[in-house]
């Protein structure tokens, strides 16, 4: 049996795509183990997974200063020779890194060993942790086109993200049910993110009365962010987190509203979900949602309202407009280039490990 090992951590993002590959991994064979950090999400998610797991020590590599800049150099050469021990233990065949910090030592280790691996980079331009991975990577596979020029011709796929099986057999009468909604009424569904959306959640509510002439909404609105004044407002559904049932709310949904992250606008893209993209500011990142957002919209995948023009009076315009066009952005995702990710991936991983196709 072939052996794999997946990396990556620090958020869900770097994570999520490393389980949706799960099935299709073990299908072709391959025994999975996880290395990540002592006490990061990772260990968490692999761990309810069933992903054998092992931590190692982890540090940040930060762009601005920090004094912990001066400390975490340390973690991360600790953390490559605890890889390099690991490694050695299991001799896997290949590695899938899906980025955060904690995957660098790994890569490292790997490179040392000449043991094969691949990336993956979600956003529009590769983040730090991809960049000091690269040089040790036969193959990094990304969701844009446009990042296709920023890496190496002869190791860059394009294979869009890998998206969780699950996600894709959602029932839409469960979601009503769920709900309590109407068939006969649109439903537009809120999500701020995993940790929710301060200024997202505030102006979705500002303008409920508005909304709730023509739609039904179902708002994920992250943790401790309920606003229980509004429990008993008619065609209004609000909760902090959705678990197995988010694929049932997500076949419910006609159109949605969302932040930027790349792997979320993935999820919309192939659930052909017409959206209303609204990124995280440059100043509250590094700006890859806008990015991120704009390359959807300019393949016609999305609509897009960046934060800085977010107001009740734009927020209705734009929401209703995507409505009202709801049939062009389907059409626009049906007709995308992106293959099936976990597939592409799956192919990748099986012929370094050398598994026949």
């Amino acid at each position: 049996m072939k052996r794999i090992i997946l990396t990556g951590g620090g958020t869900a993002g770097h994570v999520t795509p490393n389980l949706a590959l799960l099935p299709s991994l073990k299908e072709a064979g391959f025994d999975v183990r996880y290395i990540g950090s002592y006490g990061g999400i990772e260990k968490e998610l692999a761990e309810q997974a069933g992903i054998p797991y092992d931590g190692i020590s982890s540090g940040k590599l930060r762009r601005y200063f920090d004094l912990k800049n001066f400390t975490d150099p340390f973690r991360v050469i600790k953390g490559f020779f605890e890889a390099d021990k690991l490694l050695k233990k299991y001799h896997p065949d290949v590695i899938f890194s899906k980025g955060g910090f904690v995957s660098v030592p790994v890569v490292m280790a790997a490179k040392k060993q000449k043991i094969p691996a691949v990336l993956h980079e979600s956003d529009m331009t590769p983040g730090l942790a991809n960049k000091l991975c690269l040089s040790g990577a036969s193959y990094i596979c990304c969701n844009f086109p446009e990042t296709l020029k920023t890496l190496p011709k002869e190791k860059a796929v394009l294979t869009g993200c890998p998206i969780r099986k699950e996600l894709l057999t959602g029932s839409r009468l469960a979601g009503l049910k769920l709900t309590g909604f109407s068939a006969s009424k649109p439903v537009l569904m809120v999500i701020g993110g995993s940790l929710g959306s301060v200024k997202v959640n505030q102006a979705v509510r500002s303008v409920l009365p508005r909304l709730l002439k023509t739609f039904q909404v179902i708002h994920l609105c992250g943790k401790g962010n309920l606003d229980h004044t509004l429990d008993y407002l008619p065609g209004y559904v609000q909760y902090e987190y959705m678990g197995k049932p988010l694929s049932d709310l997500f076949a419910a949904a006609d159109i949605v509203i969302s932040r930027a992250g790349a792997n979320a606008i993935c999820e919309l893209l192939a659930l052909r979900k017409p959206a209303l993209l609204i990124p995280l500011s440059a100043e509250a990142s590094r700006g890859d949602q806008i990015l991120n957002a704009r390359s959807f919209q300019k393949q016609g995948f999305s609509a897009v309202l960046e934060e800085d023009q977010l107001t009740a009076d734009t927020l209705c315009q734009n929401i209703f407009s995507l409505y009202e066009n709801r049939k062009q952005y389907i059409q626009a995702m049906e007709s995308s280039q992106l293959a099936d990710a976990v597939s592409q991936i799956t192919a990748l991983l099986k012929k370094l490990a050398g598994i026949p196709s």
